[in-house]
């Protein structure tokens, strides 16, 4: 398995983990303009085929934001994710950065139990963050 920088022929994969992995994706437009802003952008490949990625940005001076993060089904449990995160956390640390945030649905205990495997605490909970009207939880990492 490498990690490696996304590339834009990897987007039509990118979506259909994307489109297997959330309720309410993103749309292509986006994950396609986060990329051309230079947000970062990683994926995981095995046997050539990207299994997984990872979008992160700096959103203030000090503090880290992953936007997304997703693995396909037949690849999970199997340290992708991990992997992933570790990849963007490492670049986080090269600009200073030493605070790293996200959301997670407040119903998705498999994805919060896989945060807290990696560090991050619980911090609080946004009421009806996404648009079906689901809690989030907003999760952080001191690095």
């Amino acid at each position: 398995m490498i990690v490696r920088e996304f590339k834009p022929k990897d987007l039509k994969r990118v979506m259909e983990i994307e489109s297997m992995s959330f309720e309410e994706p993103y749309p292509p437009q986006l994950l396609r303009y986060l990329y051309d802003i230079g947000a970062g952008f990683l994926v995981a490949q095995e046997d050539n085929m990207v299994v997984g990625y990872i979008i992160f940005w700096i959103r203030f001076e000090n503090e880290g934001h992953i936007i997304s993060l997703a693995v396909d089904r037949k690849y999970r449990r199997r340290k992708f994710g991990t992997r992933l995160v570790k990849a963007a956390i490492e670049i986080f640390e090269k600009f200073g950065v030493n605070t790293v945030k996200l959301e997670v649905r407040a119903k998705n205990k498999g994805a919060i139990k896989f945060y807290k495997s990696l560090g991050f605490k619980e911090e609080n909970r946004i009421p009806q963050y996404y648009e079906n009207g689901d809690d989030a939880v907003v999760m952080k990492k001191e690095i």
